[in-house]
């Protein structure tokens, strides 16, 4: 399985039966894996996503945004629910361009990635329960 680091951007192959072992980056050595959302810029947006073996939900948000700072404790929750998910947040302020490359119109607006495809995109600001719905609609055998 393929797993992109969001720390370094590097590329790195996992056994699907060791992912569940806490598997670390070869590059940077830091954790492939988190259970909370991690942050990932803009600019390395595309590559982890088409790098990226697993589900990745995307949270479009920007500081200025009240929504946004509502919907983070959500969203970590959430995260901390799909443990095969990966759950990153991207800056629109921080990284223009991925806002304009996704077509990010308002914000907070979450898109679902798999197989480097987007499956699904969601806006507005939404509780822990209601985004595992939405992922569970989008993908029913995500445990």
């Amino acid at each position: 399985m393929n797993l992109v680091c969001p720390h370094c951007a590097t590329r790195n192959r996992v056994p699907a039966d060791r992912l569940d072992d806490g598997p670390n980056c070869g590059a940077c050595h830091q954790p492939l894996l988190s259970p909370s959302p991690v942050a990932v810029r803009g600019a390395a947006l595309p590559k982890f996503v088409a790098g990226t073996d697993l589900p990745v939900v995307v949270d479009f948000w920007a500081e200025w945004c009240g929504p946004c700072k509502m919907m983070a404790p959500e969203f970590a929750a959430a995260a901390a629910q799909r443990p095969r998910v990966r759950f990153v947040k991207v800056d629109t302020e921080d990284g223009p361009e991925s806002g304009a490359t996704y077509g990010i119109r308002s914000i907070p607006t979450m898109a679902l990635f798999h197989g480097g495809r987007e499956v699904a995109r969601v806006s507005g600001a939404m509780q822990a329960s209601r985004i595992i719905a939405w992922l569970d609609q989008h993908l029913p055998q995500t445990p």
